[in-house]
């Protein structure tokens, strides 16, 4: 390879579209192995899929369970009676704790009479359209590992993130936009590599949105008009596929072309996806967006669904970073804070997308790393400890059974006790109603084929309209 032709290639690329090849896109394509001449090309999926896309809410932080969606009135009964906890903690041993109810009060939603608790009236509203896991558990109690666990299955390596694994084995609907993407205000736990495609070709990696002005940094052309940037973009293109030509045998080289020819695209695409300018008031009010404490989560919502109706395929919402998050050690009340950020808005867009009739070929999933102790130290005690042996998720849309509760913890929603989901059984679910067989995608790495759920997951049958013919 002509190493000085590389380099003046490279100093090409930083100068072309206002430098955003290198910056927005950055290491997209640059460790890729290439399984097709267009990795982000559609593909079929493994059988017919009841969703097209996902929209992935994360609460950082491990919200309570007992405070949000598995109503214990024994709890409340037994308030500050003591009792003999093992393995707190994940630590060995017995402990004396005291029972702590929860500080809210629960009512019945919808026809479906589901309980859930006042921290999030507007979510009850929709609870019909929703269906709620109250038996999860995961591996680890630790918020960077849990965290790394719900996104990529794994607490211990660093891994793909399901939206990579989404775009790898379906490519992208729209060829301006990436195919996963990120909005968040701020990183969670263990950072971006929560999005990353780790050994996955690199343009599988979720791009990450900012919420506020320049959501995306670059994006906007400096100093350049359209038809100078596509000027530059076809010789660019030229270049490339002289390069390519003499190097035929090369996959990798299509790959890179592609990821700056979506760069370009994205410059076109993105300001237009992200204009607010045509929503209705009535919609953004749906949202909550008049209200200062959701407008942040507002936006996040409304821009997933105008990413959703433009052919994005794997949407990710972070509500807050790893500061000032769910994690509440010392006061349960930062809960009723955080919920009134994002009941109205999460709320909003399960209404719009049912409304606009999307929400069927829509999979809305709402999770966090782990539960909370409904115990503590005192009976006194402000806060919970982190819980992973039983926690609360919710799915809605995407062929997913409203109005349904599945799973059920002990008396005290300390365990699981019927109907146990662990978080590969929730990925293999997610997976299959794309129509992908969670043990099918596989990708070969270090010697080995690798998937999302790794050994582990059964798919969650029992909560879905009906089943895929698989193929």
């Amino acid at each position: 390879m002509n190493m000085p032709l590389i380099r003046d290639r490279r100093q090409f690329l930083k100068s072309a579209s206002g430098g955003f090849a290198m910056t927005a896109f950055s290491g997209m394509c640059g460790s890729l192995q290439a399984q097709s001449k267009d990795p982000l090309a559609p593909r079929d999926s493994h059988f017919v899929p009841a969703a097209d896309r996902v929209i992935f809410i994360y609460a950082t932080g491990g919200v309570s369970h007992v405070d949000t969606f598995d109503h214990k009135p024994k709890l409340t009964k037994d308030h500050g009676k003591s009792i003999v906890a093992s393995r707190w903690l994940n630590k060995p041993g017995e402990f004396t704790r005291h029972l702590i109810k929860s500080r809210w009060n629960f009512k019945q939603y919808g026809k479906s009479g589901t309980w859930v608790s006042d921290l999030f009236p507007h979510i009850g509203g929709v609870i019909d359209d929703i269906c709620v896991l109250n038996a999860m558990h995961c591996d680890s109690d630790g918020h960077d590992k849990g965290t790394l666990a719900a996104h990529t299955g794994s607490a211990q390596f660093a891994r793909p993130g399901i939206g990579s694994w989404v775009s790898y084995g379906l490519g992208t609907e729209n060829q301006n936009l990436p195919s996963f993407m990120v909005l968040a205000p701020a990183t969670p736990y263990a950072g971006a590599q929560n999005w990353g495609s780790c050994f996955l070709p690199g343009c599988h990696q979720g791009t990450h949105v900012i919420p506020g002005k320049d959501p995306i940094a670059n994006v906007n052309p400096r100093g350049m008009s359209r038809p100078q940037q596509e000027m530059e973009l076809g010789l660019l293109r030229r270049l490339n596929r002289t390069h390519q030509g003499s190097r035929a045998a090369d996959q990798v080289i299509n790959a890179r072309i592609r990821s700056f020819e979506t760069a370009f695209g994205m410059q076109q695409a993105a300001p237009e996806a992200f204009n607010l300018s045509g929503e209705t008031q009535e919609t953004l009010q749906m949202y909550g967006m008049e209200r200062a404490d959701t407008t942040g989560f507002g936006w996040q919502c409304l821009m997933a669904r105008r990413l959703a109706e433009r052919g994005v395929r794997f949407i990710e919402l972070i509500d807050v970073g790893s500061n000032s998050n769910w994690d509440s050690h010392g006061n349960m009340g930062d809960h009723a804070r955080l919920a009134k950020n994002v009941d109205k808005p999460i709320a909003g867009l399960i209404q719009d997308l049912k409304q606009r009739g999307m929400l069927d070929r829509t999979l809305i999933v709402w999770t966090s790393e782990f539960g909370r102790t409904p115990f503590n130290v005192n009976a006194n005690h402000a806060g919970r400890e982190h819980h992973n042996f039983c926690f609360s998720s919710w799915m809605a849309g995407g062929g997913v059974k409203g109005g349904m509760v599945y799973g059920t913890s002990d008396e005290y929603g300390i365990l699981a006790a019927e109907n146990s989901a662990h978080t590969h059984d929730l990925h293999a679910t997610i997976l299959h109603q794309l129509g992908l067989d969670h043990e099918r995608l596989t990708y070969r790495h270090a010697g080995r084929d690798f998937r999302l759920t790794d050994v582990r997951g059964e798919v969650l049958h029992d909560v879905l309209h009906g089943e895929q013919a698989t193929g």
